[in-house]
């Protein structure tokens, strides 16, 4: 089985790109909506969260996400050690979802910050979805009815376009002039041509690695 990272800047697209791979029949994690609800139901990370910020960071059962976001909110300090807090939960959750689909060529972990937290050295292969900064501006004010300078503001807190298209295996562009499905079907046909190869030989074939 292929371990692949499906990733990109906020308003760019992931999640629909993600439907479009589940369509296809790939089984798909979704890290951030998973982290929020260990962060929920994980003792651990209530408990680490409480030393951190406080016992007023959970509201009963449930965390206090606004509290929260203005506590990290332009500290990036502390952001990362939330991060730190939560992202070894999330890998564990991910590595026993995985084992329950072991008979799929490949699997998918979408996550918006997959190279800031490292999570990329766990897998095979990352996809970047990218998207014009305008569009990309467009979409998440309307999706969050927020400002644009809040969402400038959640831009900032990510990994630049150009280095996550250096750093990702491929990415696939979605400007709304160039189809989607038929790149992620290109992808997806690449992927289990690659996982035939390795289950022939038992390892990567070379010139496959890049």
């Amino acid at each position: 089985m292929i371990r692949v990272g499906l990733t990109g800047g906020i308003g760019s697209g992931k999640s629909y790109v993600s439907r479009v791979f589940a369509r296809l029949g790939v089984p798909v994690y979704h890290a951030d909506p998973r982290a929020r609800e260990l962060m929920e139901q994980s003792p651990e990370i209530r408990k680490e969260l409480v030393t951190l910020f406080g016992p007023e960071i959970y509201d009963g059962e449930h965390l206090d996400r606004k509290r929260l976001a203005r506590a990290i909110f332009g500290d990036e300090r502390l952001r990362q050690r939330v991060n730190a807090i939560v992202h070894p939960h999330v890998f564990e959750d991910f590595e026993r979802w995985c084992a329950a689909h072991q008979e799929a060529p490949y699997v998918i972990q979408e996550a918006a910050i997959l190279f800031e937290s490292g999570g990329d050295r766990h897998l095979d292969r990352v996809i970047n979805v990218s998207a014009p900064l305008r569009e990309r501006l467009q979409r998440v004010m309307r999706r969050d009815n927020i400002t644009e300078e809040e969402v400038r503001a959640r831009m900032r807190s990510q990994m630049s376009e150009r280095r996550r298209r250096q750093r990702a295996w491929t990415t696939l562009v979605n400007d709304g002039k160039r189809l989607v499905v038929p790149q992620v079907v290109r992808v997806h046909e690449r992927l289990l041509e690659m996982n035939k190869k390795k289950q022939k030989s038992g390892r990567w074939v070379n010139g496959e690695n890049g």
